[in-house]
């Protein structure tokens, strides 16, 4: 048993660029379910349009990475805009499948041959992070502790990118302690009540679906960055169904509840399937191969997120009355 590599490979999913991406899309998710009570479903969708906005400025248009960055934001805050002016009236159920309709929607216009010009069909876009990383301070070389060491490159992304969740994690403290805040968990908890006060509920509604989604989107530019490609496919719905898996694990409404769930997460995740592959590899299970470790890995996840749904429904430090939606 490679002990060494087990333990490497699960510090680095606490703080690798995966927890970046997902911690990101689930402090979006955060404003939208925890705090606002929206059942968005298409945090996928800011994502894919962010990455793409950044790939295809770069790419197609030979215009600065900063452009890209810009375009990318843009093109999140207007998919909030198209997608909650006819959403953000119906109730809690309805929201989630018209949500999860439009992502797939951008997904597959995304995919689709028609646009291949732009997009490049299935097969996305790539060669866009070269100026993000002209900026790297970090001389050439390997940076860590011991067995735990990254590269140059990966340091500088992980660099950026854990300044980018403190960032997000202090604007949504500093947001929900304000009135404004105060606002979007009354909505949660009644908007009924809320618009009796003579509250624009729906403004409320779409303010936290665009902030929400630009938090989100970061996530987008972030994955696209470390890859350095775009594909449609990529954005499907499991990314936005591990976003709120991250949220509920950490714990709903809670600041860091998403941050702490991305570490959870992945470092479940890497740790499962790391140990079964060398119990595998080493005959511990001689009724298991190596392409089974996969799919049971996912199972045991599974498994285990069940058992803390029954145990403590409100996560590892939420509350149960932050996730008492008011689904009417």
């Amino acid at each position: 048993m490679d002990w060494l590599t087990i333990f490497t490979t699960t510090v680095h999913a606490a703080i690798g660029w995966e927890t970046v991406v997902y911690g990101l899309a689930a402090i979006g998710v955060n404003i939208h379910f925890g705090y606002t009570g929206l059942l968005n479903f298409g945090q996928a969708a800011f994502m894919a349009v962010a990455g793409y906005g950044l790939a295809v400025t770069v790419t197609v248009l030979n215009l600065p990475f900063w452009v890209g960055i810009f375009v990318g934001l843009g093109a999140a805050v207007l998919l909030a805009l198209l997608m909650g002016i006819p959403t953000l009236q119906l109730r809690a159920d309805y929201l989630a499948i018209v949500t999860i309709a439009a992502a797939e929607i951008i997904r597959l216009i995304f995919r689709s041959v028609q646009f291949k010009g732009v997009f490049g069909g299935s097969d996305g876009r790539r060669g866009f992070n070269g100026d993000f990383y002209a900026m790297n301070p970090y001389p050439e070389g390997r940076y860590g502790i011991g067995p735990i060491v990254f590269d140059e490159r990966t340091l500088w992304l992980l660099t950026v990118g854990w300044i980018v969740v403190l960032l997000a994690c202090g604007l949504v403290y500093l947001l929900m302690k304000s009135p404004w805040g105060r606002v979007l968990k009354a909505i949660r908890e009644d908007e009924d009540a809320v618009r009796a006060l003579g509250k624009n509920v729906f403004a409320y509604k779409m303010q936290s679906l665009v902030l929400g989604g630009v938090v989100g989107c970061f996530g987008g530019f972030f994955y696209g960055l470390y890859n350095g490609a775009v594909q449609p496919d990529v954005f499907g719905t499991e990314m936005t169904f591990f976003a709120y898996t991250i949220v509920i694990l950490g714990g709903a409404a809670r600041v860091f509840g998403p941050v702490v769930g991305a570490m959870i997460f992945w470092v479940l995740f890497v740790f499962i399937g790391n140990l079964l592959a060398e119990l595998v590899a080493n005959g511990y299970i001689p009724f298991m191969t190596s392409i089974q470790v996969g799919p049971i890995r996912y199972a045991l996840v599974g498994l285990g997120f069940i058992l803390l749904l029954i145990v403590r429904p409100q996560g590892i430090f939420g509350d149960k009355r932050e996730i008492a939606i008011d689904a009417r």
